[in-house]
């Protein structure tokens, strides 16, 4: 479907997109010896087969500068030309300084203002939506580079079938620029809600709970999630989420052509799909590859469709989060013509 809906104002487009996804691939076998499940029960609950994971070396900043680099590459854009860096994440590297500085330091972006945010799984939508509205304000010809990455390899219990089962490791990147054309960002829907934060969370390891031999004792220091918490919120918000933004944007439902979510489960999804009434979009989801990637699964799959050619001018594109806090975040976009969309995927270890 060709809409031909253009932003108002000073519109900022995804001018290209970059993504990282480490070499080491986890099949449901190996995280099925370690939770006491098998193959068939993940991807029948799930509809993961595999995840990928960081090697012992790297940190998050590395996966997110790598996933950078590729969308700086794709958009013939230099590193000293960005204005901001905007890392999405909610594994940085340390709690202090700013895993975004550090992607910096490594992209040899010497002129970007870095930063990070965490909505955990809403990470990468929640950057977007910052930078596009500090690019408009900013003269000329600024760019910004928004990354989701995660390692959630990291921080879970690897015994814990709730949690184990989902996640892998990866980053991927947007980078965002002026839009001359007209398309670009057509509106953001950012909905916190604070009381069900216990829902999701790594409760040590903070200012409340600050590391210590007790809390690892107690194995405070993994991520936690409560499962079916989680999939009542998603089905109870991100429906109404998705109608509040496109009433405000006066977008029919049907004019969206391409739907992006969170790959946080393939069956929760696929539950709440219908709700969503896109019935003339198609719903994209890359999770049986690549598993639940944080606030890096976005990016990824947008770079995915991107680079396969999927996306073509003038097709409006949904991307929906979902995570802790807890948190949905969406954004229309119009999607701008975009240069060398069909290149090859560098090999991860090409791209070290």
């Amino acid at each position: 479907m060709t809409n031909r809906v253009r932003a108002t104002g000073n519109p900022t487009a995804v001018l290209a997109t970059g993504s990282y996804l480490p070499e080491q691939i986890i099949g449901n076998d190996e995280v099925a010896s370690t939770t006491g499940v098998t193959d068939e029960w993940i991807v029948r609950k799930t509809g993961i087969r595999e995840r990928r994971r960081a090697a012992p070396h790297e940190a998050t900043s590395d996966l997110a500068a790598h996933a950078g680099r590729r969308a700086l590459e794709q958009a013939g854009i230099r590193p000293h030309d960005l204005s901001y860096i905007v890392v999405a994440t909610s594994t940085p590297d340390q709690p202090q300084p700013a895993t975004a500085a550090v992607v910096q330091h490594l992209l040899g972006a010497v002129n970007a203002a870095a930063f990070d945010v965490n909505s955990v799984c809403s990470g990468f939508v929640c950057g977007l939506t910052v930078t596009e509205r500090l690019l408009r304000a900013e003269p000329g010809d600024a760019h910004g580079l928004v990354i989701g990455a995660d390692i959630y390899s990291r921080i879970l219990d690897h015994t814990d079938r709730k949690t184990a089962i989902l996640f892998g490791d990866g980053a991927g990147a947007a980078l965002l620029g002026p839009s001359p054309s007209g398309h670009g960002l057509l509106g953001t829907s950012l909905l916190t809600r604070g009381d069900q934060h216990e829902l999701i969370g790594v409760p040590a390891g903070g200012s409340r709970r600050p590391a210590s031999a007790r809390t690892l004792e107690e194995g405070a220091h993994h991520f936690r999630m409560d499962g079916r918490g989680v999939r009542t919120f998603v089905q109870e918000n991100l429906p109404a989420a998705v109608a509040e933004l496109l009433a405000r944007t006066g977008l029919p439902a049907g004019s969206v052509d391409h739907f992006v979510p969170h790959q946080a489960n393939a069956v929760m999804i696929g539950e709440v799909w219908p709700a969503l009434g896109l019935d003339n979009a198609a719903l994209h989801l890359e999770l049986a590859r690549y598993g639940n990637t944080g606030a890096a699964s976005i990016a990824i799959t947008l770079d995915e469709i991107h680079r396969r050619g999927l996306l073509a001018e003038d097709d409006v594109v949904l991307l929906s989060g979902f995570g802790g806090g807890m948190s949905v975040g969406s954004t229309l976009l119009s999607w701008a013509p975009t240069a060398h969309a069909a290149a090859p995927r560098v090999l991860a270890a090409a791209a070290r």
